[in-house]
Parts: structure tokens; sequence; C-alpha cells
């Protein structure tokens, strides 16, 4: 029995030594948990989201907060791959939004992430004034963000799929 428990013992220090890692090791694997193919961002609609920015910043001007910078790496690649999440579904959703916010955080910095979705309008003016009407919606516009990052698409039935993602470093 006692030569049991020896044996048990010698076998837990092995299995802890061989599962310790360094900081190195952790931030890998951080990394590697978060990664995210910035090339996605290229498939956002450049024009839409511009002119989306530009009517969100003409709005939290005119309430005397400021405007926010568009972000075309990180948040627009995780804002993209939620709209191609989105459309693959068929349904607007905040399905995974932790991913998108610790994934945000640990590329950009960020303190606090925010998210709009939407589907179906076929302006900029007409997202954004959905947006404004909604309460919740408005109150991410309005909140205390310093960026955004866009995913605006077109699903191969033609409705646009919105996700507009705002944070604060």
């Amino acid at each position: 029995m006692k030569l049991l428990k020896s044996n048990l013992l010698v076998l837990a220090l092995i299995c802890l030594v061989l599962t310790s890692c360094s900081k190195e090791d952790s931030v890998e694997v951080e990394t590697a948990k978060y990664d995210i193919d910035l090339a996605l961002a290229q498939k956002n609609d450049t024009f839409m989201s511009n002119e989306i920015l530009r009517l969100v910043n003409d709005h939290r001007a005119s309430i005397g907060l400021s405007t926010l910078k568009i972000d075309s790496q990180y948040a627009s690649a995780f804002a993209v791959d939620h709209t191609d999440y989105m459309i693959e579904k068929e349904k607007i959703n905040h399905d995974n939004f932790g991913y998108r916010s610790e994934g945000i955080k640990f590329h950009d910095n960020a303190k606090v992430v925010g998210e709009n979705v939407a589907y179906g309008y076929d302006t900029a003016e007409d997202v954004v004034n959905a947006w404004l009407k909604s309460p919740g919606h408005k109150a991410i516009i309005e909140g205390n963000y310093t960026h955004t990052g866009f995913g605006v698409m077109k699903c191969p039935k033609g409705r646009t799929y919105f996700t507009q993602l705002f944070y604060r470093k």
C-alpha cells in the first residue's frame, strides 16, 4: 500500500511538471484563442460603412460626444466574421458576442466593447435611423466609445446584414 501511494505521488509530480507552462506559453495560447484573419475586413462594404460612420459621428457630435475612429483591422475582421455567421444562419443575433469582445480587448487593448446588428436596410440612413429609434441601439451609438469596426455585407438573397462593433481604449 505504501509503495502504491509513493508511485501515485511520483506520477502526480510528473504530471504537474509536464503540464506547467511559462508566461510565453500563456500568451501564445491567448493569441491562438483570439486569432482572426485580418483579410476578412476586406469583405466589408466600405462605402456603406463609411456612410454609416459619418452619420453616427454626425449624431454623436450633435450631442457633444467625440467622434469614433474606424478600425479596419481587428474590429472590422471580427464584425465581418459575425456578419458572415448571421448570413449563414439567416438571422440577426448577438451570438458569441463575448468572444468578439474578448478578442478586441486582447488585440486592441479595449476596455469596453458594444455591438449593434441589423439586416434588410438598403441605405446607411435607414439603418442608422432604425438604430437611433431603438433605445438599446441608440445607447450603444451614444456610448463612451472611441473606435468602431464594421461588417456590412449582402447575402446571396440580396439583403444587407450589418454588424457595427464599438470599443473604448
